[in-house]
């Protein structure tokens, strides 16, 4: 996955007139957009390893603002989402916010407002797609092990010694040291350390 890219604004919303207007307000400090008349056109068709910012409707023919919103949360797409709505209230906004959304914001939107918000969540975008990207490099280097092999880094990461690991499923200390060794060697691990920092860090179960 790459997050060398500018991110991209995607708008969805059946509105045509509100999508390209608001094509228009981005393209004055120089952001890029894509439109989507629905939610479903967007699955289809957007790339989920681009950097980007979700615009969208709640309510839109076929699949609401909320169910693209949950498709994306399933797909760990990381982009933050922005509704923009016409039908907006407190506790539409509530339920936005609690799915993840970063704003509510109401039509007609204020243009200077609806630019501070944009430009604010390009620049978290960039930083949500590289810990993203991060997190799942970590996850491949892990999906190599054996269970058994998972099972010892578990308790590894737990803290305990190769003694208390053995002690614990029932085998020998060396058994241990050549299931961590392994675990070293198929993840490519500077140290067993390093890798359980990066485990804790991005908050991978095993």
């Amino acid at each position: 996955m790459t997050t060398s890219s500018t991110p991209v604004v995607h708008i969805v919303d059946d509105d045509e007139a509100h999508r390209q207007s608001l094509v228009f307000l981005l393209r004055t400090v120089g952001v890029q957009a894509l439109t989507y008349p629905d939610a479903t056109g967007f699955l289809d068709e957007f790339d989920p390893a681009e950097p980007g910012v979700v615009i969208v409707d709640v309510r839109m023919p076929g699949l609401s603002g909320f169910q693209l919103q949950e498709a994306l949360f399933e797909r760990e797409y990381p982009a933050p989402v922005i509704f923009c709505s016409a039908h907006g209230d407190i506790p539409m906004s509530v339920r936005a916010m609690r799915l993840g959304a970063v704003d509510f914001l109401e039509k007609p939107y204020e243009p200077q407002r609806m630019l501070d918000v944009v430009q604010d969540q390009l620049r978290e975008a960039e930083q949500s797609f590289t810990a993203h990207a991060e997190r799942l490099r970590v996850r491949e280097r892990i999906s190599t092990l054996t269970p058994r092999e998972r099972e010892v880094l578990r308790l590894v990461v737990d803290g305990l010694s190769s003694q208390l690991i053995a002690r614990n499923l029932g085998t020998s200390v060396k058994t241990v040291d050549v299931h961590r060794a392994r675990i070293k060697a198929k993840t490519n691990a500077d140290s067993l350390g390093t890798l359980v920092r990066d485990l804790l860090h991005h908050s991978i179960p095993l």
